[in-house]
């Protein structure tokens, strides 16, 4: 077992979160879940996106280029943390290795829910992140696994919608911070027609992803809103309803 962490900071300091979006590749926790990290920054909630791989097969940008690009985004985000695994592109899936590192980092931030992409998503990428956590949620929590670090284990797995349908049953209200999802979207500036957006200009996946926010929102009876979806039921106090 190594004595260092097998992971990189390039945003903040490693530190207990409240929650952790867990990224396959740099800008997806912004699409997928920017509003609500937004929403809990505002309040004060210390939050972080690890990304598992640094997108280094994509078609536009470098590994470096989308590195800076995430530190900025992490600003506008408010995130207390940022951190990258290093994990290769195009072939996350659910290995002991990746495992392993996966659950050194969730007992080194140890957030109180994590947020993963949804198992239908079609990226295998995608698919392949949400089986990791799996498995690494489990071998943080056992005192007996081969890992540096107190166990722990997480009260909460949200799912956040990618590039398929979700049955979607927690809704969070975005449309407060809607100027500053798109911000921290427009700071992968690599991936949108070659790294040159304009103000006035706004790239396509930000239109389809505020199609999808305010149809969420239609149902929850706000302008917009971010899905997410639980496996398992959620217990409710009724006096705070």
């Amino acid at each position: 077992m190594t004595a260092h962490p097998p992971f990189e900071t390039t945003f903040g300091a490693p530190q207990p979160l409240d929650w952790l979006c867990l990224a396959p590749h740099p800008d997806d926790a912004e699409i997928g879940a920017g509003g609500t990290l937004l929403r809990l920054s505002g309040a004060g909630r210390p939050v972080g996106v690890l990304e598992l791989s640094r997108g280094e097969r994509g078609t536009q940008g470098t590994p470096a280029e989308r590195a800076a690009e995430c530190a900025q985004a992490a600003r506008i985000l408010g995130l207390a943390w940022r951190g990258q695994l290093g994990l290769p592109d195009g072939e996350l899936s659910d290995t002991p290795q990746g495992a392993h590192a996966l659950a050194r980092v969730l007992r080194e931030v140890r957030p109180r829910v994590l947020i993963v992409p949804h198992h239908k998503d079609r990226h295998p990428d995608h698919l392949g992140t949400y089986h990791l956590a799996r498995r690494a949620l489990h071998l943080a929590g056992l005192r007996k696994a081969e890992l540096e670090g107190e166990p722990h284990r997480v009260s909460r797995v949200l799912l956040y919608q990618g590039n398929g349908d979700i049955a979607a049953n927690v809704l969070v209200d975005v449309g407060a911070v809607m100027t500053g999802w798109e911000a921290a979207i427009r700071a992968h500036a690599s991936q949108f027609a070659g790294g040159h957006v304009s103000e006035t200009v706004t790239p396509e996946v930000v239109e389809r992803r505020r199609a999808r926010l305010m149809y969420w929102g239609t149902l929850a009876r706000v302008r917009y809103a971010e899905a997410f979806e639980v496996e398992e039921p959620l217990l409710i106090e009724p006096e705070g309803l």
